[in-house]
């Protein structure tokens, strides 16, 4: 009768070490009791019950979570990662400092790889091109084009660079707080609002309008310094500049002030890049005009410069007094007439690993729209952690391919913001290889894998770009840069 008090039947007899709910909780509440006693015991405990929890095992697997935590055969490798236990903790903790040493590419599966040796052979290269006594200014705006500024400044500066070209005040700043001390301009006039920044952190201004110039000499003659600018000629590329046939006119309107210092005077070429050379040589002959005029109206024009990466390569006699390595200083070509002409290497990689692995029923679609159909059950496709906020632009889905064993796999379906996917056959078939992919190998996304290669031009070509953006998207993106030299 007892055992039908509740209105269940047939629980009248226990099985051997059957255990009621009532003294299970008086047990439990005992044991935490004690715990409270011995602060080590209620750590070990709470990671135990903790891990146990987490991967839903039963009692057993919580007996070998805290055998682990008293260092056991099955200690986990998370532990290592476990603040000092002190007398007043009441379980284990993590610590932060030591989480913080997990390596940036392994949180997530894709990185950027940056060869500082890369740098300093393309400046050197560049280097040795020029006459003695011609300065090397190493053009480090949007982060190095997406190489990182600080890194790329301190080789190009150790490896014969003597100036350093940004954008931005911004990006002048993040290179004086790195304690990086050579000249640095800013190749535009920025707002008159960042003037005392400019003389705060010693950093010249491109000039070309009268305001700015006048307000930044005050600014300058109120702390007792000189405001040092380099003037920007307008020689028909129609973007920054005093015109130049209005540059003596200009000089009248300024070059009262007792504060202002005129560094240098130069110009940008528009299509040094470009096979036809008639609008660079209209451009070379106006620069030379206005170096003249301000010559002939007793104004020294300082440090002259007008060659970017092309024209550095391509046309010596506009070296001047200093020229400008831009794309060139990460290891691109910036024309065809300069393969030959010059050897450089770049400096970028991007690799990622594989986070998943599947086999996909035959005409089963793959990611967004479907677009992609399995093309049966050889076919398996692979899950990388990288997208297109990563700077692997969604145009490319379906159209790049990926170096994975060193083979070339075809990316396939479109690209996802985070991720995207390839297809691996993995059978062999002649002379190519079979290939097992699993989680955790890696794949190029960018760089070179035995005899094949995935390049920066490449992209280009599929996207109808410039190795600038396609760098700068990667570099710049949430994907970590890790360097070697």
């Amino acid at each position: 009768m007892d055992s039908q008090i509740n209105g269940f039947t047939g629980f009248g007899h226990h099985n051997p070490g059957f255990v009621s709910a009532k003294d299970a909780i008086r047990k439990a509440e005992i044991a935490a009791q004690a715990a409270k006693n011995n602060p080590v015991q209620q750590a070990r405990q709470t990671l135990a019950q903790a891990q146990a929890f987490s991967s839903g095992l039963g009692s057993s697997a919580g007996e070998d979570r805290e055998q682990a935590a008293r260092g056991g055969a099955h200690r986990s490798p998370a532990l290592k990662f476990a603040a000092p236990v002190s007398s007043k903790d009441t379980g284990l903790a993590f610590d932060p400092d030591k989480l913080a040493r997990i390596p940036e590419q392994d949180r997530r599966w894709s990185w950027v790889e940056v060869d500082l040796s890369a740098i300093r052979h393309n400046t050197q290269a560049v280097r040795s091109r020029l006459a003695h006594g011609v300065r090397l200014m190493a053009v480090v705006k949007a982060d190095a084009y997406g190489h990182g500024a600080v890194p790329v400044a301190k080789m190009a500066l150790n490896s014969g660079a003597d100036y350093l070209g940004v954008a931005t005040v911004d990006e002048a700043i993040q290179l004086r707080e790195a304690l990086i001390g050579a000249p640095i301009l800013v190749l535009s006039q920025p707002p008159a609002e960042a003037i005392p920044l400019l003389l705060g952190y010693k950093v010249m201004p491109a000039i070309y309008t009268a305001d700015f110039a006048i307000a930044y000499a005050e600014a300058a003659d109120a702390f007792g310094i000189s405001a040092p600018f380099h003037l920007a000629v307008n020689t028909g590329m129609n973007r920054i500049g005093v015109r130049w046939d209005q540059v003596t006119e200009f000089m009248r309107q300024i070059d009262f002030h007792r504060a202002l210092e005129l560094v240098g005077t130069f110009t940008h070429f528009a299509t040094a890049d470009c096979t036809q050379t008639l609008d660079f040589q209209i451009q070379t002959k106006r620069f030379l005009e206005a170096l003249s005029a301000l010559r002939m109206a007793g104004v020294d024009p300082g440090i002259v410069h007008a060659a970017n990466s092309a024209a550095a390569i391509r046309f010596p006699d506009v070296h001047f007094d200093m020229v400008r390595l831009g794309i060139s200083l990460y290891g691109f070509y910036p024309c065809n007439e300069t393969l030959t002409m010059i050897d450089l290497k770049p400096a970028m990689a991007v690799y990622a690993r594989i986070s998943d692995v599947r086999t996909v029923p035959l005409s089963d679609g793959v990611s967004y729209g479907l677009h992609y159909r399995s093309r049966g059950p050889q076919t398996k496709i692979c899950t990388i952690p990288i997208g297109y906020a990563d700077g692997l632009r969604r145009s490319l889905s379906s159209r790049v391919r990926f170096l994975y064993n060193g083979a070339l796999m075809n990316q396939v379906g479109n690209i996802c913001m985070d991720q995207c996917m390839f297809e691996v056959d993995p059978y062999a078939h002649g002379l190519r290889d079979r290939h097992e992919p699993a989680i955790g190998d890696l794949v190029t996304i960018i760089g070179g894998d035995g005899d094949n290669v995935c390049t920066v031009e490449g992209m280009c070509e599929l996207l109808n770009t410039i190795p600038h953006e396609v760098c700068i998207d990667f570099g710049t993106s949430r994907m970590p840069r890790l360097y070697r030299q």
